[in-house]
């Protein structure tokens, strides 16, 4: 018995419990297999290699203390490249080895790498290891100690993840080129169906009224059938993430001003007033402007189609407490019932309206809602029955674009352009292998008593006669056998004989990234099919004005003195 008696034994009973414990901890530690623990001298010599290092490298321990480097264990290109990259960071030379393992550590800086680890057996396996210097009491480095564990498991988690990553992105690929190429394949026949129809409605003598009634019909159901390809090709886009927009100041009243533009003329035929209430100041808005209209359109065509004969339509707009701007579009439609109005933005509903007189898809809020919610913003309905509907979309406010012009530089007025005058007959090249759209072209130019059309069934053929015969503007299809429209393009662009001749791309191909792709490549213009017989006219007046300053210019500086 202590000479301290029974009762004070008690804090040298804890005192031996506590250090036990300590002991028993730490050889837990040591022996733990999972993790390996390595603590080498001031040399980087190992003298101590722990229970889970062996079983993790498959050294025992005799066979590496007071022998070996952790260097020697890890792969040998990793830690060359190490070594090289401390070097170039520091500029000074630092020995490959051990060295540029320890070297942060041996500053202070307890270092992670990711590393590989290479076994008694040659066998290799990632491995995470922490490296921290160890100092005596005057604060010199006496050895490392370095702890890792394998990350193995981690490693190919990840690479199952890159590898499903990689077959989502294929599979994205495929879906967006399969919808590229069925609506290149639906537009193409679609072409020649509204084309011809179009000439016939426009055509001299004029149809009779049983005719122009079945030539109406014909119109409608094919613009609703391109509708519908659109809409079903948008929202394919956006799901499929391919779709870009970009994020720039818009000012909110041109635009809305040129939707109002738009939707009037079909207001006015179902006696629907419009009502656009002034800004309160000229409202930016951070969004992509193309797709701001589109968003918006939709929502005003909305409020026409489901509204009452002699109603309104109000357009508001307004600020929101979190730094955003409401567009308010309210109606004086039927209205939506609270159960009708939870099934909003949801594809192909149409909420009962499928018997209803007016047509549609149950798409167009859809692809709406995701192009709002891409552009950052928000998008909502109130309804009451009987009464009308609201829809709202909020946007990000931003501030007006800064313009590029310094400050005190004058800003130049576009010069006044002198009138060109055409010739009388000038030649346009059509590069087409479809007859029905060849056709439909000829059909068309033959009402422009200014032109005349020459026509190549392939891509070759078109080159040889752009060389030959010089013309004003070219048409070019770009799916054609052999050799494609846009690689004719580029081979026009590159001889100085043809250089200067505007390409219009006229194809099927309507994907948004198809068109940017032509316009990057250098089309002067790019004209999708199924197209309306005025927008293709108005695309090859801009080109034929184009043709002639071309033409003007080079003349003026061949006779300059």
């Amino acid at each position: 018995m202590s000479r301290f008696g029974r009762g004070d034994d008690g804090p040298d009973r804890g005192y031996s419990s506590g250090v036990l414990k300590a002991e028993a901890l730490q050889n837990a530690i040591l022996t733990s297999a999972n993790f390996s623990i390595i603590a080498t001298d001031e040399k980087g010599i190992i003298q101590l290699f722990n229970v889970g290092a062996e079983q993790m490298l498959g050294y025992r321990a005799v066979e590496v203390i007071d022998r070996t480097r952790p260097s020697d264990m890890h792969d040998p290109a990793e830690v060359r490249a190490r070594a090289l990259a401390l070097s170039a960071e520091l500029d000074t030379q630092i020995a490959p080895g051990f060295e540029a393992l320890a070297f942060k550590a041996s500053r202070g800086i307890e270092d992670i790498y990711e590393l590989t680890y290479i076994r008694k057996d040659g066998s290799a396996f990632p491995a995470i290891v922490s490296i921290t210097a160890l100092r005596n009491d005057a604060g010199g480095i006496i050895g490392y100690l370095l702890i890792g564990t394998d990350n193995s498991v981690r490693h190919r988690v990840q690479q199952q993840l890159g590898e499903a990553l990689l077959a989502a992105e294929k599979a994205n690929r495929a879906k967006t080129d399969f919808i590229s190429s069925m609506s290149h394949e639906l537009r193409t026949p679609l072409n020649a169906i509204l084309g011809f129809a179009q000439l016939v409605d426009s055509g001299t003598p004029p149809p009779t009224p049983l005719q122009k009634r079945s030539v109406d019909q014909i119109l409608k159901a094919g613009w609703y059938l391109l509708e519908l390809i659109n809409e079903i090709l948008d929202l394919a886009l956006i799901e499929s993430g391919t779709v870009s927009l970009s994020h720039e100041p818009v000012l909110l009243s041109e635009v809305l001003a040129e939707c109002r533009s738009m939707m009037e003329p079909q207001a006015q035929q179902r006696r629907i007033g419009m009502v656009f209430l002034p800004l309160d100041a000229p409202f930016y808005v951070m969004a992509d402007r193309t797709r701001l209209k589109q968003v918006m359109i939709n929502v005003l065509f909305n409020a026409i189609k489901y509204n009452q004969v002699g109603g309104h339509v109000t357009v508001k707009c307004t600020l929101t407490p979190d730094n955003a701007v409401r567009i308010s579009v309210r109606d004086t439609g039927r209205g939506l019932a609270p159960d009708k109005l939870a099934q909003l933005f949801q594809p192909f509903n149409r909420l009962g309206q499928e018997q209803g007189a007016e047509e549609g898809t149950g798409i167009g809020l859809v692809v709406t809602q995701r192009l709002v919610q891409l552009m950052g913003g928000d998008i909502g309905a109130d309804s009451t029955l009987g009464v009308g509907s609201e829809f709202w979309v909020s946007l990000p406010l931003t501030t007006a674009p800064q313009l590029d012009t310094p400050p005190g530089d004058p800003v130049l007025a576009p010069a006044a352009q002198t009138p060109i005058a055409l010739d009388s007959l000038r030649t346009l090249l059509y590069v087409e292998d479809n007859p029905a759209n060849l056709e439909l072209v000829e059909q068309v130019i033959a009402r422009r008593a200014d032109l005349r059309l020459l026509s190549a069934a392939d891509a070759s053929l078109g080159i040889e006669f752009a060389r030959l015969y010089q013309p004003a503007v070219v048409l070019m299809d770009l799916n054609l056998p052999g050799l494609n429209g846009t690689d004719a393009m580029r081979i026009l662009r590159a001889d100085p004989s043809t250089a200067h001749i505007p390409i219009i791309a006229l194809s099927a191909n309507a994907v948004p990234r198809d068109i940017q792709k032509g316009m990057d490549a250098g089309f002067f213009d790019y004209v999708t099919k199924p197209f309306k017989v005025q927008q293709l006219l108005a695309a090859l007046d801009a080109a034929l004005v184009f043709s002639s300053a071309r033409t003007l210019t080079t003349h003026n500086n061949e006779t300059a003195p």
